[in-house]
């Protein structure tokens, strides 16, 4: 009896954590870390040793609730670097309470209120002959193209992000990592 329990939740256990490496082979893994589509976009960013500085902006802008949401919610997320290559610093400005309106702006210009996966993108750009009008919560419009086959967005104020992983999928959207911050104009 006992032998026969043992071996059953061996066979559970072997199981069990299959599944949770099929799941996590599913979604790429961003920063070093799985992102599993159970998780919401905050759950799964957290996790992300390259998007600390996303993180930390999401928190003093106040929006962890709202992107804890139900959503859907696609997320255009800068990698620190992105962060990083702004002028000298910005994100320290950004950052200081006094400016959380505009950080905040900043923020919701990379988030679109539907679920968007890049073979979506991609339809939309296609049929749009090249380009594609992308609303934000924010308010700002995104422009979406196709360069060398990846997905381009160009900002209000001409910068161009490169998706650099797509469809990482959340349990309330998408995240769509990419290597330059989007700006709204003025």
């Amino acid at each position: 009896m006992l032998r026969t329990s043992l071996r059953n939740l061996a066979i559970v256990s072997a199981v069990a954590g299959s599944a949770v490496l099929a799941h996590a082979a599913m979604n790429p893994e961003v920063g070093g870390a799985p992102m599993y589509d159970n998780k919401n976009i905050v759950e799964n960013a957290v996790n992300s040793k390259d998007h600390t500085t996303l993180v930390a902006a999401v928190q003093a802008a106040g929006l962890v609730e709202t992107l804890q949401g139900a959503g859907p919610f696609t997320v255009f997320a800068p990698t620190n670097a992105a962060f990083e290559a702004l002028p000298a610093g910005t994100v320290d400005t950004l950052l200081k309470p006094e400016n959380k309106d505009q950080l905040t702006k900043v923020l919701t210009c990379h988030v679109v209120a539907a679920e968007a996966m890049s073979a979506a993108i991609d339809k939309m750009i296609k049929d749009d002959g090249g380009m594609h009008p992308v609303k934000t919560v924010g308010g700002c419009t995104l422009t979406a193209s196709e360069k060398d086959g990846k997905i381009t967005l160009t900002d209000e104020t001409g910068g161009v992000a490169t998706v650099t992983i797509a469809d990482v999928k959340q349990s309330n959207g998408v995240i769509h990592v990419i290597d330059k911050v989007l700006l709204p104009k003025g």
